[in-house]
């Protein structure tokens, strides 16, 4: 670890916790270059949704190399970028009857979110946009005005203005969120004025693992169409099948006016993300928001081949049979381990452990590392032991991972 010890920035982060040299990936796992295999519940934080080096999207991507393909170019028309967008429309809208325009605007999550607040404050003319308590959006200014985190909301070194804090649902216990929202928006008095957009979501990752209660979720929509907001669905981390559905809100029936998609779009790791926008809502002057690396032809073959997961049901069913098996585990362990006053946090395989002592969930994921289990934590006094496996992770794999987890907090516990 010397030469990024000597030669890297201190803003490095996962390397201190996971010190070694990594040099293979395949599937659900990871080597380094002493040989050491690892459990993948990382999954690039939720990027490697598909597992590592999938065969399929690995020669795809070789044999277009090899081809002479075109690498990058922009916006412009290309074979790869017009067939992800037939695929995309074909396979995720038109059976789930959604109506969107598909804009790329640039190769990460930040970059999503900020092209979603552009568009809502274009549209609507005003300013203001509404967040929640504990939200993750981005490292950018805009994408930060909206991050609930008051450390990474720091490194800005700037005020960050136009945005207002709400609470997330349960933020407080037995407290009715929406009503206070409500009230806010209603009340001439309160300070905020009438916002551009409301931002979530639905399942909070890097803010602890919180999921969104259905009927809430609906009733934000409700909310935003009363009061002609516009409704943004972050699904940079939640999105790509991870909880379950293709996009995380699903199962609550709701049609947001702007969906974030970013990290597992891509296939499996290669820089890429997507705005949504209802056609209504696509006022863009060309070239108003653009950026060098919109156009990752690389991205568009791995992210064409991996919409091929969602051409049925069949791999919708499996995620959803393995996030059971998670759920599972999750409720043994706080169950053999009443000691961690733990909590079951998230859905689909977008679950955590919530633990209450103070650093004892960066202590049993060092453990756990120790072990040969690849394992974060969440949440913002890293209290959550967060568990993102890829989606293609099998049985095997999930009870061996957490019998690694098991082993680690019998350890830490009883050392």
């Amino acid at each position: 670890m010397k030469t990024f010890e000597e030669l890297e920035s201190a803003v490095r982060s996962y390397s201190r916790g996971w010190p070694t040299v990594f040099n293979k990936a395949k599937g659900y796992k990871l080597w380094d270059t002493d040989g050491k295999e690892y459990i993948d519940f990382f999954a690039g934080a939720g990027t490697m949704n598909y597992g590592h080096n999938d065969d399929t999207m690995q020669q795809k991507v070789i044999e277009y190399i090899q081809n002479d393909g075109i690498i990058h170019s922009l916006d412009m028309g290309t074979t790869p970028r017009k067939e992800f967008l037939e695929n995309f429309k074909e396979i995720i809208l038109t059976p789930r009857k959604l109506d969107y325009k598909i804009m790329f605007p640039g190769p990460t999550g930040t970059n999503t979110v900020e092209s979603a607040l552009k568009i809502a404050r274009k549209v609507t003319g005003r300013e203001t946009v509404i967040s929640f308590t504990n939200a993750f959006h981005g490292m950018t200014i805009g994408s930060l005005s909206v991050t609930g985190n008051s450390f990474k909301r720091h490194g800005a070194g700037v005020p960050l203005h136009h945005s207002v804090s709400m609470p997330f649902d349960n933020y407080v216990e037995n407290h009715d969120s929406i009503a206070y929202l409500e009230r806010f928006l209603e009340d001439s008095g309160s300070g905020v004025a009438l916002p551009a957009a409301i931002i979530l979501e639905t399942v909070q990752g890097e803010g602890g693992i919180n999921a969104a209660r259905i009927e809430w979720l609906q009733k934000i929509e409700e909310l935003c169409k009363r009061w002609d907001i516009l409704l943004i669905v972050d699904d940079v981390q939640a999105g790509n099948g991870r909880t379950g559905t293709f996009f995380s809100f699903e199962p609550a029936g709701i049609e947001p006016d702007v969906v974030c998609l970013s990290k597992s779009i891509g296939g499996f790791g290669l820089p890429m993300a997507i705005t949504l926008i209802k056609p209504e809502h696509d006022k863009w002057g060309p070239g108003e928001h653009n950026g060098t690396f919109r156009g990752n032809n690389l991205a568009f073959i791995a992210a064409t081949e991996a919409l091929s997961y969602w051409k049925n049901n069949d791999f919708e069913k499996e995620v959803q049979e393995k996030a059971e098996i998670l759920k599972t585990a999750v409720s043994t362990i706080i169950e053999k381990y009443p000691e961690l006053n733990g909590e079951a946090r998230g859905r689909g395989l977008m679950q955590g452990i919530a633990v209450e002592e103070e650093g004892l969930a960066t202590e049993i994921c060092a453990e756990a590392f120790q072990r040969g289990l690849i394992v974060e934590t969440s949440g913002p006094k890293d209290e959550v032991v967060k568990f993102l496996p890829p989606l293609i992770i099998d049985k095997v794999g999930l009870e061996k991972g957490f019998q690694l987890l098991d082993d680690s907090i019998n350890y830490v516990l009883n050392k």
